[in-house]
């Protein structure tokens, strides 16, 4: 029996905690694992959102935006040279423990504003939910140009402009061939989320000597020497997905909500980690 005790601790410790300790990226096994927690992670969020009486549409994915924005830009508190964060508390901010942590504050600030609305206090919780985003992101920013010092002014252009430049070239193509899918505005905002993550991470391997820390990405730029086989990698995804999205859900409002959180939780993927690659470059981190 302790023989099997200790193969588990080995095995939890291994692919787990050793990862997570160390910020040593991902393997094939916690892979697996946190992609089947974020499948059960979507379905109890929808089910929370529908309690809460929300309608996920793109109002409230915009107002989610500066959430994401504030999620990124504390885990690079977490990775500063300046040690703000010491252990254990610099765990809960290593993924995918920092999803949880920005998860529960989000879920805070959107209670509070809707509570609010529904008082008469203000007339749309929205504006108010994203200004605690908001808020937040900017006393992040401001925390780390406290104690960091602007390396590489270069980064944050390229991105924005690599990503923001693909996009529209894509969204010309989907105009040419009349694709309502491809040139719907929510669904061309996922695309430019992975762009800009694709951009990011381009740059940062390939110009930048940073080392991509998932699965399948790393695979292929180590198969093909550079990360520039990021971009189609995300292009074929965006395509495969959104249409599917698109065309195979049903047309009432429980699906709608459902596709609509699914593309939510994609732009949450791309743009994470795009922002917090961006700013840690940007810093020199």
């Amino acid at each position: 029996m302790s023989f099997l005790t200790e193969k588990i601790s080995q095995f939890i410790n291994t692919y787990y905690l050793d990862p997570i300790r160390g910020d040593e990226g991902y393997n094939i096994v916690n892979t697996f694992t946190w992609a089947v927690v974020l499948g059960i992670c979507i379905f109890g969020v929808f089910k929370l959102l529908k309690k809460l009486e929300v309608k996920i549409n793109p109002e409230f994915i915009l107002s989610v935006i500066p959430f994401i924005l504030a999620g990124s830009s504390l885990r690079v508190l977490e990775d500063s040279p300046a040690d703000i964060f010491h252990p254990p508390y610099s765990y809960l901010l290593i993924t995918p423990n920092i999803y949880f942590l920005v998860f529960g504050i989000t879920v805070v600030c959107l209670w509070i504003s809707i509570r609010l609305q529904k008082a008469g206090l203000v007339k749309n919780y929205h504006p108010v939910f994203a200004g605690f985003g908001l808020v937040w992101f900017i006393l992040n920013l401001g925390t780390l140009m406290y104690f960091e010092d602007v390396v590489f002014p270069y980064v944050p252009v390229f991105v924005l402009g690599a990503g923001t430049g693909l996009t529209f070239i894509f969204y010309l193509v989907a105009r040419q061939l009349k694709s309502t899918i491809f040139t719907d505005p929510l669904n061309l905002s996922i695309l430019l989320a992975h762009m800009l993550d694709a951009s990011s991470t381009y740059i940062g391997i390939d110009k930048l000597g940073y080392f991509e820390k998932h699965v399948l990405p790393s695979y292929l730029i180590k198969l093909t020497d550079t990360a520039l086989v990021m971009y189609p990698l995300k292009l074929v995804i965006f395509v495969g997905v959104l249409y599917a999205l698109d065309t195979q859900f049903e047309k009432d409002d429980e699906s709608t909500n459902l596709k609509m959180l699914i593309k939510m939780v994609i732009i949450v993927l791309g743009l994470s980690p795009a922002t917090r690659n961006t700013i840690r470059m940007t810093l020199g981190i």
